[in-house]
Order: C-alpha cells, then structure tokens, then sequence
C-alpha cells in the first residue's frame, strides 16, 4: 500500500507530497515537530503532545495553523488512511514559505503543516529492550533553547551517529560541568543506590518529554520516589539501573555506558516495571 502524507489541508501519495523551496523550515529550521507512538490505531499520550507543541509554537511565535480538535482530525486521518495500528505520527509545523529573509515574513503567511504516519514492528523494539542497549556520551554542544521542540537538530544528529558508529543505540549529552542533560532523542534516567528514581529538572533547558511526564505520574502512583537533580557520568556509570525515555522509545533499559557495564550487565527489574506498566497506561488512554 502507498504510504499517504498529509501536506497543508491535502492528503497525498508520500512519493509526490512537496513543500515549497522558500519554506523557512527548509531554509532556516525555522519550525517545531511532534511524534506520537500509535497504539492500537490510537495516539498515545496525544494531549501531552499536543500542549507540547501548542507551547514550542508560541515560544517561537509561530502561528498555530488550527484549532488543536482539527489538528487532532488531521492526524487521525493521516494514522487512518496509512492503516496503521502500531506505529508512529510524525508532524511538523514550519514559519511558512516566504522570500529568504532573517526576520519573521510579513504577516498573512501561513504555517506549513505535514503529517507522516507510518508503521512499526514494536516485536523488535521489545527485544531490543529486554537485552537492554548500550548509550555513548557525548559533549552538549546544543543551542540554549532545547526546550522548544525543533527541527534544528544537527546536534543531536551528529551525536546520534557518532553512537551508532560506536555500536551504540543513543548518545547522552554532557554538559561543561560534566553533568548528564538528556539524549540526542531521549530523556536519561539512572536508578540510584536507594532505589529512587532520577532525571535531569527542566530548568537546565532539555525537553519537556511527555514519556517522561506520563512516567513521572507513574511513579508518583507506585509511590517511588523521583528526584529531578543533576547526575555525572560516573554516578550513571556506578547506578543499579539506567534506561532512556521517548515517544520513540518508551522506557528503555540501558546496560552499557561507554564501556561500563551498567548493574549485572541485564535490564534491571524496575526499568522492566516501569516499561510494562507504561505500556498498559499508554494504550488504555490513547486517543
């Protein structure tokens, strides 16, 4: 079946779906995405998301292209027409298309909107998991506003690949003090000494993961305690459990770090909860 794509109010063939050559998000990375996991047909955590972007497109001034229950029709549509029911939706919200120029276009231009749907063989990812992956540090040579979910992602590109040249599944930024902020598409976890979970605060600038949000909320349920405080690479190195949070992702144990073997070397048992348990909240509440 031909994947379909929807482009600014059409769906399209995706081998004919184009965007203008002016397009700011072209040009200058001047736009903001979101990725939602579909489960069982549905989006998984979609009102986190979707506040996620609402709040990236205002940060950035970026007119919101339509009401957020259109929106929502649009990306149901696109996950429908692709007839997929595990899976992925990717959508992307640029400035507009406009004469190359720094400052904002003139007003009247409208934002570019495109949605792609595709499917995914979540069977791979859970063995993957079950084995748990290895992550490679990296230097955070990533602009102040990680915050804002955009699509200017050479950074976190270059780390990426720098992790799969390595054999590693994900790259985990450091920063100048030698603190962990997050991944190159990831939040980063460890479980400490006494059990508790912890992950960089949000006022270092990383990423408002929803994954991370909606696991958090899991957490608070199962009365765990979640400390959002800086950690070094040797206290990741020297945790009883690490994993990584993302749409992409879910929850994902990491065994290896650099060349540290993390624990017994073996997904540990509260990672594995917490994956299981995230799971069943995931698809019972998509939308």
């Amino acid at each position: 079946m031909a994947r379909i794509a929807y482009v600014n109010g059409r769906y399209t063939p995706l081998s004919e779906a184009q965007v203008h050559v002016e397009d700011r998000g072209f040009q200058f990375a001047d736009g903001v995405y979101e990725y939602w996991s579909v489960l069982g047909g549905k989006l998984a955590d979609a009102e986190g998301h979707l506040d996620r972007l609402e709040r990236s497109l205002s940060e950035l001034r970026i007119q919101e292209p339509m009401s957020r229950a259109a929106l929502l029709g649009v990306l149901r549509e696109t996950v429908r027409r692709n007839r997929v029911r595990e899976g992925s939706i990717y959508l992307q919200v640029t400035r507009g298309a406009a004469r190359r120029d720094h400052p904002f276009p003139p007003p009247g231009v409208r934002p570019t909107v495109v949605a792609i749907a595709r499917p995914a063989d979540f069977s791979s990812m859970e063995a993957k998991a079950r084995h748990g992956v290895a992550v490679l540090t990296q230097p955070d040579i990533r602009w102040g506003r990680c915050d804002i979910k955009t699509v200017g992602l050479l950074p976190n590109i270059l780390a990426k690949q720098a992790a799969r040249e390595a054999g590693a599944n994900e790259a985990w930024l450091v920063d100048a003090d030698g603190f962990v902020t997050e991944g190159s598409s990831t939040n980063a976890w460890i479980v400490d000494a006494e059990g508790r979970l912890r992950t960089r605060d949000l006022g270092a600038n990383i990423l408002r993961g929803i994954t991370r949000k909606t696991l958090m909320a899991l957490a608070a349920e199962l009365q765990m305690t979640v400390l959002e405080t800086p950690f070094t690479v040797a206290e990741a190195m020297s945790a009883k459990e690490a994993f990584f949070t993302a749409a992409s992702a879910f929850i994902t144990p990491v065994v290896k770090i650099d060349s540290v073997i993390i624990g017994d070397g073996h997904p540990g048992p509260i990672s594995l909860r917490l994956r299981s348990l995230y799971f069943q909240r995931a698809r019972k509440d998509a939308l």
